[in-house]
């Protein structure tokens, strides 16, 4: 079919698009399936993403809403979901940042702002909120006038995780943008983004277009939509796809209809521990009833780089004022240790019973200028199958992969003990978990009771080596001198019997 100068191009590729899913005689060139496959593929599996095997699917997720037109840009709702199980965004919360495409700026913004605002020195008479060709955006703080609060706004950064509670799990503000054009053809992606949460640790993959999201009204009896437009950008990737992959077409169409006509962008951002810390940032310590060895955490688990800045539990230092004030640059003061690590979390074997065991489970602060709001214990064992109580407190199981269950998350019971406070006196939490019994693989033979993996707030910490786990008495070392003794008095028994 060729174009005529009557018939709309674009419509004319739909309607071809439909003859061919019903003729379904359309030829496919190779070299266009590949360049498009190969294109989809890079697209779906971005190498800036980061892989956590205990939340493979975690992620945050920026969601950003093109609502309504003004006469130089438009107005976005931009909204901030955290899909992570276990990994949170504590104070001083999460910073955003992101590149302009083109000379944008910001006029006003909804429970969110700027950190600077740059040079607006050729605008007269209204001022943007923002002129910078990267801004860095912060959440409000909670107690701000009702007229500059937006839906789940001003919370101070903070995001709580997935796994506790989704609906603290969401940061959104509200961003007019100008200079940006006041059509399709004209807006265009920003690029670039960055996400702190309150550190580094995060990389956020390229922006892309997805459906429309829909919004509920407080009353939830009336939906409404993010603008819908067609992008002309993709007028042409239209045409080549009807015209040369209808197989594609047939089967994917509605995927292609999200591409042309929403204008929602996402932006998926992952963690790496690796990037956050060159050191682990907790340590874990073992001990039982049946061994009076305790097993403590490494020397120098989580770097000894704070080890002249340290304070010891007991300096008159402590009294001063003002001696637990955060600093900008969230630079810890750490209680001397031999681990110099702010978390310590120490696993006890504490009874056993003929069905069931007994476990206490103990988080130590020793970071005399942070709080922990929302924390979270992550671990791994394959005895978290069959947990019968936890008792001070909340635990979810989580199966990753629905065969295996062998991990749990701990976390505060809110009002309770949600807070580890700095350290000192209470800083710490602390509970007793009852598992019960395997007796297929029940055991307290080679550390079998001990977890095989920790987290606290996200990030592995560090456990001691397997050889100075508690031991029981009767696979304790032989003693090479003692052993001889014993047998010589044994033969000098028998040779008087």
């Amino acid at each position: 079919m060729e174009f005529n100068n009557h018939t709309d191009p674009i419509e004319e590729s739909m309607l071809d698009a439909r003859d061919c899913s019903q003729r379904r005689k359309c030829y496919v060139f190779p070299e266009l399936k590949f360049m498009f496959l190969a294109v989809l593929y890079v697209m779906m599996f971005s190498p800036t993403e980061a892989y956590d095997p205990l939340d493979p699917t975690g992620n945050i997720t920026i969601k950003w809403d093109v609502m309504s037109w003004t006469p130089d840009g438009y107005v976005a709702a931009v909204t901030m979901n955290n899909f992570q199980m276990y990994r949170g965004i504590m104070n001083p919360g999460w910073t955003l940042g992101w590149s302009w495409a083109k000379k944008e700026v910001i006029w006003t913004m909804i429970g969110a702002q700027t950190t600077e605002q740059g040079d607006c020195s050729k605008f007269k008479g209204n001022v943007p909120h923002c002129c910078k060709r990267t801004p860095t955006v912060v959440d409000l703080l909670p107690g701000v006038p009702y007229n500059q609060q937006y839906t789940n706004c001003c919370k101070g950064g903070v995001l709580g995780t997935w796994g506790q509670d989704p609906l603290s799990a969401v940061s959104a503000f509200q961003v007019s943008v100008g200079l940006a054009g006041t059509s399709n053809k004209t807006v265009k992606l920003p690029k670039n983004f960055t996400l702190l949460g309150p550190g580094p640790g995060y990389t956020c993959g390229p922006a892309k277009i997805v459906p429309s999201t829909v919004f509920l009204t407080p009353d939830k009896r009336r939906k409404t939509q993010a603008l819908s437009e067609f992008l002309l950008s993709f007028s042409l990737l239209t045409i080549l796809l009807n015209r040369y992959l209808c197989w594609f077409c047939d089967h994917f169409h509605h995927i292609i209809e999200w591409f042309l006509y929403a204008v929602t962008w996402n932006v998926t951002c992952t963690y790496s521990q690796f990037l956050a810390s060159k050191n682990p940032s907790c340590c874990v310590s073992f001990s039982s009833f049946y061994n009076q060895t305790i097993t403590p955490c490494p020397s120098c688990a989580c770097g000894c780089q704070n080890k002249k800045n340290c304070i010891k539990s007991d300096s008159k230092l402590l009294r001063r004022a003002g001696i637990n004030t955060p600093k900008k640059d969230n630079t810890p003061l750490l209680q001397c240790t031999h681990h110099m690590c702010p978390i310590r979390v120490h696993w006890h074997v504490k009874l056993n019973y003929k069905d069931y065991w007994r476990v206490k489970v103990a988080i130590t602060n020793f970071n005399y200028r942070l709080n922990y709001s929302q924390w979270t214990l992550v671990a791994q064992h394959p005895n978290l199958n069959n947990v019968t109580q936890v008792f001070s407190f909340d635990y979810k199981p989580l199966v990753p992969y629905e065969s295996i269950n062998d991990t749990g998350m701990f976390y505060g019971m809110k009002f309770y003990n949600d807070l580890l406070m700095e350290a000192g006196p209470l800083g710490n939490v602390q509970s007793e978990v009852l598992l019960q019994k395997d007796k297929d693989t029940f055991t307290f033979k080679q550390g079998w009771a001990f977890p095989r993996k920790v987290y606290f707030n996200g990030d592995e910490c560090m456990l001691p080596p397997p050889d100075t786990y508690p031991f029981l008495p009767n696979s304790a070392y032989a003693n090479p001198i003692a052993t001889p003794a014993v047998a010589a008095f044994l033969l000098l028994l028998l040779s008087m019997w």
